[in-house]
């Protein structure tokens, strides 16, 4: 289910937050379903289970998963999950990304079509999953 890469620049939580959210946003964990316990992930993934609290923990305060005490973690509905704040947050972070790579000489046709191509690469990976 998950593939750590030891040798990334990324911590080892990040990569998880990073996998559960491609997982719960291409509906391929759905919603209410209960995530492994921190225990079980972090056996399966031979690594501490602090590491695998902190990425749950990360990921509650996004909104993507919530905590039953008692019963664990399960993934939240992205209609609750997708605020209007969030979307102006992401677009605010877009304008100024574009605004950064225009001043730096990238052409507009470029900037579309990364998006383009984060849009596949995406769609790619619902399909691996």
């Amino acid at each position: 289910m998950f593939d750590i890469d030891l040798r990334s620049r990324d911590p080892i939580y990040q990569q998880l937050v990073d996998k559960f959210k491609i997982l719960i946003i291409n509906q391929i964990l759905q919603h209410d379903e209960k995530l492994p316990s921190v225990r079980q992930l972090a056996e399966e993934l031979t690594v501490n289970p602090n590491t695998i609290q902190k990425a749950y923990r990360q990921l509650e305060q996004e909104g993507f998963i919530y905590s039953v005490k008692g019963r664990g973690s399960f993934v939240q509905s992205l209609e609750d999950n997708v605020s209007i704040e969030k979307k102006k947050e992401i677009a605010e972070n877009i304008k100024q990304l574009a605004k950064e790579a225009l001043f730096l000489g990238v052409s507009k046709a470029d900037i579309v079509q990364w998006i383009y191509d984060v849009a596949e690469e995406e769609k790619g990976a619902k399909t691996d999953a």
